[in-house]
């Protein structure tokens, strides 16, 4: 009887040369975030180009790497693929949610408007309603600002067949904001309709995942939110400049009415309703 001291060898069966399982294939979605395993750059998908995958961090720096293994998603080896083609079924839909209308021309501009506070407001109406705006014959102009909204009115003359739909930032109960709207809607008997969303800056109303947070940073009393958020988010944020180019950061992240807090979705729906009924 003999005894064979390397039975119990761990190498005995080969299995050092067993293969690793191969990588989850995920395709690369437009927001999903991935990091890069060579160079540890984490970011979410922006677009695909082609075999390459464009990566922007939560700073807006936008990376470019080749579609394929090499990617983690949540600590999960993955490798990316170019998104399929999805097929279309039944009614087309708009960013908004609403059905696409396509054989149609943008109608002439109707006398009712919708103003918003200032330009980014206007930038994200267009993205996700720009359809129905065109559809329904509605312009969105903007005030620069809820301080100059009672000469506008004044100036505008809303009457019957020539509405105002007003959406205001920061609109709650007892700040300046409502104040304001409250005297000026006051003269115009029923023809204008101000209505708001909580949030201090449109910023806000894209949800926070969208640009890979949890929650949008709080910024003390006294530090011009956007500049607080850009330093907290640490964007450039030295000139206007800065801050333009911040906003178009979160724009680019925003595809349809899904990547919005529904505190601003209502409101917008029941201003496009008002000044087209």
């Amino acid at each position: 009887m003999s005894w064979d001291r390397y039975s119990t060898d761990v190498l005995s069966d080969d299995g050092w040369r067993r293969k690793a399982p191969p990588p989850k294939v995920v395709e690369a979605l437009r927001g999903t975030v991935v990091e890069e395993v060579q160079s540890g750059f984490v970011g979410a998908v922006v677009g695909v180009e082609g075999r390459m995958v464009k990566l922007e961090d939560r700073r807006g720096k936008v990376r470019v790497f080749p579609i394929g293994p090499g990617f983690l998603i949540d600590g999960e080896a993955v490798a990316l693929r170019v998104p399929k083609a999805r097929p279309t079924t039944g009614p087309l839909r708009s960013a908004s949610g609403s059905f696409a209308v396509t054989d149609a021309r943008a109608r002439v501009a109707r006398a009712s408007r919708i103003f918003v506070e200032g330009r980014h407001d206007a930038d994200l109406i267009e993205k996700v309603w720009g359809h129905d705006l065109r559809v329904e014959g509605v312009a969105v102009e903007y005030l620069e600002g809820v301080d100059h909204l009672e000469a506008v009115l004044q100036e505008f003359k809303p009457a019957p067949g020539r509405r105002v739909g007003v959406l205001v930032d920061h609109l709650v109960k007892g700040s300046k904001e409502s104040r304001i709207a409250e005297a000026a809607a006051r003269p115009w008997d029923g023809e204008v309709l101000i209505v708001g969303h909580p949030y201090i800056d449109i910023w806000q109303a894209v949800k926070p995942e969208r640009l890979g947070m949890k929650a949008w940073p709080v910024i003390p009393k006294g530090i011009e939110w956007k500049h607080g958020i850009c330093a907290a988010l640490k964007w450039p944020h030295e000139d206007q400049a800065d801050i333009a180019a911040a906003w178009q950061r979160i724009l680019r992240r925003v595809d349809s009415y899904a990547h919005l807090e529904p505190a601003l979705l209502g409101r917008v729906e029941q201003l496009i309703d008002f000044v087209t009924s």
